[in-house]
């Protein structure tokens, strides 16, 4: 019984909230008017459509990068792929580097005498592939920079 008056009091409601929100409603031609939107913070479909051109310069411009036409867009494009694409030869050093100590591990392993020489050896190897990473590095910089 108690839950059925509760139901029917909670409809009664129900139905009297959409007579109110109708009443409340501000007529549409006063929503256009741009001063009380921006009085109000409404963004309506004209202020967005403005404001996204904005939004994304100060984005683009945030990263440091702003191209002023197309050919310039394309040219800041190709240069951040070509720099990503010259990465990837400091993959290939980490690569050697770790192959390098690997078979130092074996090597010593095998035959602990020789331990020393090997050493060095490994060293060689160490720095002949981080210098190869640091010439990929060095283009992808060159990419970024120079050109």
């Amino acid at each position: 019984m108690n839950a059925s008056s509760k139901l029917a009091g909670a409809v009664a409601r129900m139905s009297a909230k959409p007579a109110m929100a109708q009443t409340s409603r501000l007529p549409s031609s006063i929503l256009r008017s741009t001063s009380i939107a921006g009085r109000h913070g409404l963004l309506l479909s004209q202020g967005r459509n403005a404001f996204a051109p904005v939004m994304m310069r100060s984005a683009t411009q945030s990263r440091g990068v702003v191209a002023e036409t197309a050919t310039a867009a394309i040219l800041a494009a190709g240069k951040m792929q070509g720099a990503g694409l010259a990465t990837i030869g400091l993959s290939g050093a980490g690569v050697g580097i770790g192959t390098v100590f690997a078979a130092l591990i074996n090597g010593t392993a095998r035959n602990p005498a020789l331990r020393s020489q090997l050493f060095s050896y490994a060293i060689l190897g160490f720095a002949f592939a981080e210098a190869t990473g640091l010439f990929a590095l060095m283009v992808a910089f060159l990419l970024l920079f120079a050109y």
